[in-house]
């Protein structure tokens, strides 16, 4: 069964890995949760300003790993490249998932919201075929 990417993230339940790399190759992995579909070919990541914000700003590619939470090792492999940011407080505010006090989501620092578009997916393992389409 093929399903989309939107539709894929709305049901499956895992743990992600957002990794980067800054302009002299210097490699970065971080605990992401799972990316907010836009369309067929977008996804976007609300992140702070953080060291994977900071690869972003020199380095455009990232790769997102998605390990599912069954036996064995089933997932998805999201190799991304940045196109934009929007630090509209109004629009991340309406897309965060975890909500915090007021007083404490400004004590972890600023918001940016960040699109990528999906330049291939691969199965978590291997390089066979994915239960989705973009």
């Amino acid at each position: 069964m093929t399903m989309t990417l939107k539709q894929y993230f709305e049901t499956a339940s895992g743990t992600g890995v957002l990794a980067t790399a800054d302009a002299n190759g210097k490699v970065d992995a971080a605990i992401y949760s799972t990316p907010h579909v836009m369309d067929d070919r977008t996804v976007a990541f609300i992140m702070r300003e953080r060291l994977t914000h900071e690869n972003l700003q020199s380095n455009p590619f990232a790769t997102y790993l998605f390990q599912e939470d069954v036996p064995g090792h089933k997932g998805l492999r999201l190799y991304l490249k940045k196109t934009r940011e929007d630090d509209n407080p109004e629009l991340i505010r309406s897309m965060t998932r975890r909500r915090l006090s007021p007083e404490l989501d400004a004590q972890k620092g600023p918001k940016h919201l960040v699109y990528f578009i999906v330049e291939k997916i691969l199965p978590l393992i291997g390089s066979g075929a994915v239960p989705v389409t973009r």
